[in-house]
């Protein structure tokens, strides 16, 4: 397909406003075509660890995030061309409500020209459900709002009320019943991660064969993708062995990023803490964002991994730690009740969960590596007893502005960076 267009049905998923049921749509679609035989690769708009996670047990393939700030148009486009190059549909997650946000899922799917399918939670009307949706697909000019699902519908009649309410260039697409069982788990950051439900593939079949009830067997309409490369991964991580931290309290990782590391040569060596694995033998390290405050006092008896750490940034190699990594690297973490355990004591503070946000937002720095683009999400406060190398920029505005700190070549932040923002200098991170 070089150099030329790739055509693939596709649907971009979103809906008015956030808990109508998006994900569970989503993820009923990807099972469902799955199940058919299809191809399916499925997208999250925006910078979400926790959904994707759900998805790729839907579909059976990684979910990559498209964002057209933190990615930029050019990686939007490369992803979505590859994608079209081998599936039989695409889908994609969108994030909020259709029309919010600076760069909002309408403006994504406007921008490639992929239509919408609005979901919207018929739990409490009826023919109002088609009002609504006419106002969506009416809202913007030249925006191809293709079809609607209705989520937590009461009954077949129920939902037959709702695919009439519809005008006629609005096709009726599916619907799932308003049950508990269905329900995907949630907690502070969103979904409960895929990898601890035992039984998320149970669930996952429980949603499509919820959908395939009221479900409309046509694809949608095929879009034409141009061509378009990534950018460039400079080839110099080879025999440079990475150490990366993955299991439940270590999670929130891109797989742009591990696929950007692996194409500079990297060796990526897993391991985790939670199980009390010791630090492989490596050049350099990371500690990736997720739940430590969910496993503190299985963090806090790893005495060796502390001991290893210390002697891996003492001796010059770099470290990066994001987020909940960061957190780890203080010298305490507490809980909500204010239980607080001694953490890894890389970076000189500490820090304390709390019921409500501590920052929130799209994030970009100018280290001296180049310039970075991503976002920050999190629950915690954080006293660190050292000035930032640099404070990262918010470009929506927002009050949410992030310290990056550095000794030597440990770098830390609640930032989470997405690192084919700029692969020259995420690549300097690592590079011994």
């Amino acid at each position: 397909m070089s150099g030329q267009s790739a055509t693939c049905p596709a649907l971009l998923v979103s809906a008015p406003a956030s808990g109508q049921g998006k994900t569970s749509v989503t993820a009923a679609l990807a099972r469902w075509h799955t199940r058919q035989g299809r191809r399916v690769r499925v997208f999250k708009t925006g910078p979400d660890f926790l959904d994707p996670m759900v998805l790729e047990r839907a579909s059976g393939a990684p979910v990559y995030q498209l964002d057209l700030w933190m990615n930029g148009e050019g990686d939007v486009r490369a992803r979505l061309h590859e994608a079209a190059s081998d599936a039989d549909l695409i889908l994609i997650e969108g994030v909020m409500g259709l029309f919010d946000g600076g760069i909002s899922s309408a403006d994504l799917a406007q921008r490639f020209g992929v239509p919408v399918l609005a979901v919207i939670d018929g739990s409490a009307m009826a023919q109002t459900f088609g009002a609504l949706a006419l106002g969506l697909a009416r809202y913007r000019e030249g925006l191809r709002v293709h079809g609607v699902a209705a989520n937590r519908v009461g009954s077949a009649y129920h939902a037959q009320l709702l695919a009439d309410s519809l005008p006629d260039d609005l096709h009726w697409l599916g619907a799932l019943p308003r049950d508990a069982a269905l329900a995907l788990p949630e907690r502070h950051l969103g979904l409960v991660a895929a990898g601890e439900l035992g039984d998320i593939d149970a669930r996952l079949d429980a949603l499509a064969d919820a959908w395939a009830a009221h479900a409309s067997a046509e694809l949608p309409p095929p879009v034409s993708f141009p061509h378009a490369v990534r950018a460039p991964v400079p080839k110099t991580l080879r025999d440079v062995r990475i150490a990366i931290a993955r299991d439940a309290a270590f999670c929130f990782l891109y797989p742009a990023n591990l696929d950007l590391l692996s194409e500079a040569g990297a060796e990526l060596r897993y391991f985790s803490p939670l199980a009390g694995e010791a630090l492989p033998a490596c050049d350099a390290v990371w500690l990736p964002g997720g739940y430590p405050e969910l496993h503190l006092l299985t963090l806090s008896q790893h005495a060796a991994l502390r001991r290893a750490l210390h002697t891996h940034v003492d001796a010059g190699r770099p470290l990066l730690a994001e987020c909940g990594g960061m957190l780890y690297a203080l010298d305490s973490l507490a809980s909500v009740d204010g239980s607080a355990f001694p953490m890894a004591g890389l970076l000189p503070g500490r820090a304390q969960m709390q019921s409500r946000l501590g920052g929130l937002g799209m994030q970009s720095v100018a280290l001296p590596e180049g310039e970075l683009r991503g976002h920050t999400f999190h629950y915690a406060s954080a006293q660190i007893e050292e000035t930032p190398l640099v404070m990262a920029s918010n470009p929506d505005g927002g009050p949410s502005r992030e310290g990056i700190y550095r000794r030597g070549r440990f770098t830390a932040s609640f930032m989470h960076l997405y690192f084919p923002s700029n692969p020259d200098a995420a690549v300097a991170l690592f590079r011994p």
